[in-house]
């Protein structure tokens, strides 16, 4: 059942104002707030498997690619892996020799569980529909294969009907939002030819999804009113229809960044719930909310229902499964597993040989090469990155190593965006090392760095102020600089991250004790 007004109304969760929120996820009483992660989880989908709930969200231009989430109760996740492990798999210019895809690469997908393995299938929008399989979530993953190649295509899913024919269902944006259905061969691998059936098109209409329910066929999607965009579903006795005509289940709602895109779910005993991105993105991203669906006449109405019927925004909700553990995604790492953890994703496919987790034990080391435009960390390969979080404390630091530098390079912290970035660290010249801020190309710089090790610290809050500091001894910070606005771009919110790159020469090194970033 919802949490009733009353508890709401002492709450004050009558009046939430986007992105002012001081409490987010597990309450630790048994229930939760929104958003569960107030941060980039994009284009987000989910299933249950047995007492397991995965989720997938898109990765962009960012590798490894698709990013696979895992709770035991739909508010507590921790990120499982990722099912894309090369993304020139996808197009060559997804690497670090072209780094010309911003906004691209992997958008929407949807991940499904039949005969026993994971299927995940998603869209980029200048290659077409690939998929791939595996029979634990935590791989190996295999190999892509293309399912259609065209551009101009996006947000497809995967449905398997009861008598095991399998289906994709997906968005031709670029001829006016017409949504196709396909059958699909008995491996998943390939579209039947003939089998193209266009099923609904409207202004928008995308981020489909197909489910059966006790014997109906429910063809969920989004389109664009005038108010913004909605979610929407249509209803029939087989998957090619006739449907129905189609019925808003969610309002736009501006005012809470469009809740619109994801996955409905059915928990133990019966209850459904709908696991969805926040679609207005802004700084901290697209964040990930958690509605209750409430069945109105058989329809899923999304959130609270309204006398019209359709739903609107929750706030706060009892958890679906009651557990007692408080768990977060990963960020903070020693750098001591011998491999790169999933909560960092490389800007492009990185320049593995650059990289190294065993030639210092306990650190990464990152070796510098030159970037494709000199002082353009949008052009540089092997920027790391994770998801910056929108609360009211962040705080990263990161211990750097010097004594590998050369001449032309330069390293640090970065809050990472497209085509807003902002760049702190460490440049050496003719020997001599000193502080560089780097804002979009516009360069600062500070203090003689004449010790080999420093600490770098970025903190920020509600707001996504962000401030820079350095230390030279891990205790004492100075700041440096202005402030800085964290910022959205190219479907992206803000990311915190490492960079290094040499703009005269491959040459040079920065050895990376630990990155510890608590949110």
């Amino acid at each position: 059942m919802l949490v009733s007004l009353g508890v709401f109304a002492q709450d004050g969760l009558e009046k939430v104002k986007w992105g002012a929120w001081d409490k987010w996820g597990d309450m630790g009483d048994g229930t939760y707030r929104n958003p569960l992660l107030p941060g980039d989880y994009s284009d987000i989908d989910c299933i249950r498997v047995g007492a397991d709930y995965y989720a997938i969200s898109s990765t962009f231009q960012f590798s490894p690619g698709v990013v696979i989430l895992h709770s035991k109760d739909l508010v507590n996740w921790t990120i499982a892996g990722h099912a894309v492990n090369d993304l020139i798999q996808i197009s060559e210019k997804l690497g670090w020799e072209r780094m010309d895809s911003y906004g691209r690469g992997i958008w929407a997908g949807a991940i499904r569980h039949h005969l026993g393995k994971f299927w995940i299938y998603f869209g980029t929008p200048d290659d077409g529909y690939f998929m791939t399989s595996a029979k634990s979530i935590n791989g190996p993953w295999a190999p892509l294969v293309k399912v259609l190649a065209a551009k101009g295509w996006d947000d497809c899913c995967p449905f398997w009907d009861d008598n095991g024919q399998g289906y994709l269902v997906g968005t031709n944006f670029a001829d006016g939002y017409k949504i196709h259905l396909f059958k699909l061969t008995a491996d998943g691998k390939e579209i039947i030819t003939g089998s193209d059936q266009v099923i609904y098109q409207s202004k928008g209409s995308e981020a489909s999804k197909l489910y059966k329910i006790n014997g109906m066929y429910y063809h969920f999607f989004s389109e664009v009113k005038d108010d913004g965009r909605v979610v929407m579903i249509r209803k029939a006795k087989t998957i090619a229809g006739p449907y129905g005509p189609a019925k808003q289940i969610g309002h736009a709602q501006k005012d809470f960044h469009e809740p619109n895109q994801g996955g409905i779910v059915e928990a133990p005993g019966g209850k459904w719930y709908f696991l969805t991105h926040h679609g207005s993105g802004d700084w901290s991203g697209r964040n990930m909310s958690l509605l209750p669906v409430n069945w109105v006449d058989g329809w899923p109405i999304l959130g609270k229902v309204g006398i019209d019927t359709i739903g609107t925004m929750v706030w706060a909700d009892k958890k679906p499964v009651q557990s007692s553990n408080k768990i977060l995604p990963q960020s903070s790492d020693e750098f001591n597993k011998g491999k790169i953890q999933p909560q960092w994703e490389w800007n492009y496919q990185p320049r593995i040989e650059k990289i190294s987790l065993k030639e210092r034990k306990g650190w990464l080391r990152l070796r510098a090469f030159s970037p494709l435009e000199k002082d353009n960390l949008l052009k540089a390969g092997n920027t790391v990155t994770q998801r910056s979080m929108r609360t009211v404390k962040n705080e990263s630091v990161v211990k750097l190593d010097l004594s590998g530098m050369s001449n032309g390079q330069k390293c640090g912290l970065t809050h990472f965006g497209s085509p807003l970035y902002a760049a702190f660290g460490v440049t050496q010249k003719n020997g001599k090392k000193v502080l560089e801020l780097n804002l979009k190309k516009i360069i600062s710089t500070g203090p003689e760095i004449k010790g080999n090790i420093l600490w770098l610290k970025s903190t920020w809050g509600l707001d996504g102020l962000s401030q820079y500091y350095y230390s030279t001894d891990g205790l004492q910070f100075i700041a440096f600089g202005a402030p800085y606005q964290l910022s959205w771009g190219s479907y992206r919110g803000d990311r915190i991250g490492l960079y290094n790159y040499n703009n005269d020469s491959d040459s040079g090194y920065v050895d990376i004790d630990y990155f510890r970033y608590t949110y």
